[in-house]
């Protein structure tokens, strides 16, 4: 019997893919962990090992196509089968290919006499409802119960823009009658005017044409960056530490550990030092090591180093689980081959999911120092400069020559303040500045 090729849900919020390329072709024999195309989502291009295995029948997508998670986008089974009649991949609304982004045309306002705790169809299977995590994190600022609006989202999903219509329905909704009164009374406190909504980003409707320019769609990768990151500007109260190591001793370490390995692929960067030590020091302030969900934080036990690597489409996190506990030469390894992968368009689904704090270096740009976006739910990223060499006071007092690298620590204020991010960044130049204690 013929077995669907479902468009897979590569992370809790994705309710679609674009199929970018097929690497396998109709009567192909195929077999479980097959890697059979390559789909992009809204993070990064990632290939996609199958779960079934028999010969290829029908491929349903096309190059290009947006679909909805959960849909066949081909079908397998035994050869010489025939494909199921009618078969169709479900292609995703227009309107969902950015959820919870601005819409172009915005839907009514939702009345408040029409609003009623959602049913059991807006929620899912486990009973839980459904709604995208930045329109549950506006419900909380507003003080606003979600089970009181109407999802429009793909099942009945609640997105940011359902809860900014209940919060203007709720505005506009009139006020209760109040029965005449048959005494004097105290004088009332002058109503809370209600909060207005909150302002979006402009939209530029005049874009320019002719010859001298070249208008460029945004990738979904790129318009994905631009939403977080534009989000947690807005909502996260961000604060910066900076503090200067010395890195002598590290790129002293790192050359000679590398001159016994043979192998390239398992030499030693200045960036597995700085994941190592990040990780070494988060074990010290586990605070850190948190994520935010508005009224409760949630302290993970296990320690996963984001670490953002730039593509032509933007940017992508490729997570180094358990930094604090891998060897640093098995970390070497792991680190180059999924950085490859990720430029590749070959990274896997995985390996971009479960970062607990993240790492961004621009060093190899000779960059003096710079401040990184947090990426939400994490409570902090680590920004990285270069190592140069800079005119230093020795302790004797004479003036030298150091090796010294700028690293700033973004921290989100509502999980912690500056006592304890300086207090990290000390741990964190102790390790560097002591190298041996990464191999420990």
């Amino acid at each position: 019997m013929a077995e669907p090729i479902i468009m897979p849900k590569l992370g809790f919020d994705m309710a679609e893919g674009t199929l970018v390329n097929w690497t396998v072709q109709t009567g192909q024999a195929i077999k479980k962990g097959d890697v059979i195309a390559e789909i992009e989502t809204d993070k990064a291009t990632i290939e996609i090992e199958t779960t079934v295995e028999g010969t290829v029948l029908q491929l349903l997508a096309e190059p290009g196509d947006v679909v909805a998670v959960g849909a066949p986008i081909g079908y397998v089974g035994a050869e010489g089968e025939a494909p199921p009649e009618g078969a169709a991949p479900a292609k995703a609304a227009p309107a969902a290919a950015a959820e919870d982004a601005e819409e172009p045309a915005p839907a009514a306002p939702v009345q408040a006499a029409e609003v009623a705790p959602v049913e059991a169809a807006e929620t899912g299977g486990d009973g839980v409802l459904k709604i995208s995590p930045i329109a549950r994190r506006l419900a909380d600022e507003r003080g606003i119960d979600p089970r009181h609006v109407q999802g429009t989202g793909p099942g009945g999903r609640i997105t940011k823009k359902d809860i900014e219509g209940f919060v203007v329905a709720k505005a506009k909704a009139p006020a209760a009658p109040v029965a005449p009164k048959t005494a004097p009374a105290v004088p009332a406190t002058p109503p809370i005017p209600p909060e207005a909504p909150r302002p979006t980003m402009p939209t530029f409707t005049e874009i320019p044409s002719g010859p001298d320019v070249e208008v460029i769609p945004l990738s979904r990768i790129r318009a994905r960056i631009g939403q977080r990151l534009v989000e947690s500007k807005q909502f996260v109260p961000h604060f910066y530490v900076t503090s200067e190591i010395d890195m002598a001793a590290a790129l002293g370490l790192r050359q000679q550990i590398n001159a016994s390995i043979a192998d390239e692929a398992g030499r030693i960067t200045v960036n597995d030092f700085i994941v190592k030590a990040t990780a070494l020091a988060l074990r010290r302030f586990p605070n850190l090591n948190s994520h935010y969900y508005g009224d409760k934080l949630v302290r993970h036990a296990r320690i996963n180093i984001g670490i953002a690597v730039s593509l032509d489409s933007g940017l992508v996190n490729v997570t180094s689980y358990d930094a604090d506990k891998v060897s640093l030469g098995t970390m070497a390894y792991n680190h180059r081959d999924m950085i490859t992968r990720a430029r590749e368009g070959k990274v896997k689904p995985h390996e971009i999911e479960g970062s607990t704090f993240t790492v961004s270096n621009l060093g190899l740009f000779d960059v003096d120092h710079f401040i990184a976006i947090i990426n939400p739910p994490e409570a902090g990223i680590l920004a990285i400069g270069s190592a140069k060499k800079v005119p230093v006071v020795l302790e004797d007092g004479t003036l030298g020559v150091g090796t010294r690298m700028k690293v700033t620590i973004s921290v989100d204020h509502r999980v912690s303040d500056g006592v304890e991010a300086a207090s990290f960044l000390q741990v964190f130049k102790e390790l560097l500045e002591n190298p041996m204690r990464l191999l420990i």
